[in-house]
């Protein structure tokens, strides 16, 4: 299978499971403005797809909440096996993805420094171009 088209069904799965969220769980210690399915990586063989999870909450509602979307997987892949047509409806293994909470950390710790006048110490002033 070419990587173009793995490509597009993992943009399908992902799709797919951002619409179902708000249909299939529907509970109140759920939030789901809280979860984003950052990416899909499905398998070659389309059998198993691994999707990353964003949660912003605190680590205990994180892995309470990740419990929450594993109890309901089946219902998840019956889902994508109706609306994505593909040979095999992926297994579905949901993983936690702190990649966004790293950069919301990242892009804060630059705000502070920005506010402050810092420079970064290992930044080498040699490195910079000159103007023109």
């Amino acid at each position: 299978m070419k990587a173009d088209r793995i490509t597009r069904v993992n943009e399908l799965i992902r799709r797919e499971l951002g619409v179902q969220l708000y249909r299939i769980i529907n509970r109140p210690d759920f939030d789901a403005a809280a979860v984003t399915f950052t990416h899909a990586l499905t398998s070659v063989d389309l059998r198993n797809c691994r999707v990353l999870v964003s949660i912003r909450a605190p680590e205990a509602d994180q892995q309470r909440m990740l419990g929450i979307l594993h109890q309901h997987r089946a219902e998840f892949q019956k889902n994508i096996s109706r609306n994505v047509i593909l040979r095999y409806t992926p297994h579905l293994h949901f993983v936690l993805d702190h990649s966004v909470a790293e950069g919301d950390n990242v892009l804060a710790l630059l705000h502070q420094m920005e506010e402050r006048g810092e420079v970064p110490a290992d930044a080498d002033p040699a490195e910079e171009t000159p103007p023109g």
